[in-house]
């Protein structure tokens, strides 16, 4: 079955930043699905936080508006998450997958933020 791949994640301070990235397996094109990062709370609750259009188009949730920052490289068959000025609040797992969620969920990646 496939399954994406996360990473990227790790432990940082309030303010920081970190980079989290998303790839593939070539048998998949993720240029044909509108693709969305998902935080897995504390508290256990999937929350999609921000989402891109198979053509670019990008929307994000009201906690993360202005911080972070969701790209995708289609030759590279990979999907990015830029977090700025993060906040403690955003600490979890971090997982990738289509909007309509059509791949098994990966083991994510972790975020820390520390206050």
């Amino acid at each position: 079955q496939v399954q994406l791949v996360n990473s990227g994640g790790g432990l940082v301070q309030t303010g920081g930043s970190l980079r989290l990235s998303c790839a593939a397996p070539g048998s998949i094109s993720l240029s044909h699905y509108d693709m969305a990062w998902y935080h897995r709370t504390p508290g256990n609750r999937r929350d999609l936080v921000a989402r891109i259009t198979s053509d670019g188009s990008v929307l994000y949730d009201d906690s993360v508006k202005g911080r972070f920052a969701i790209s995708r490289d289609n030759t590279s068959n990979a999907l990015y998450l830029q977090m700025n000025n993060l906040k403690p609040e955003d600490t979890g797992l971090y997982y990738c997958n289509s909007v309509d969620v059509a791949f098994p969920w990966g083991q994510g990646t972790r975020v820390t933020v520390s206050s």
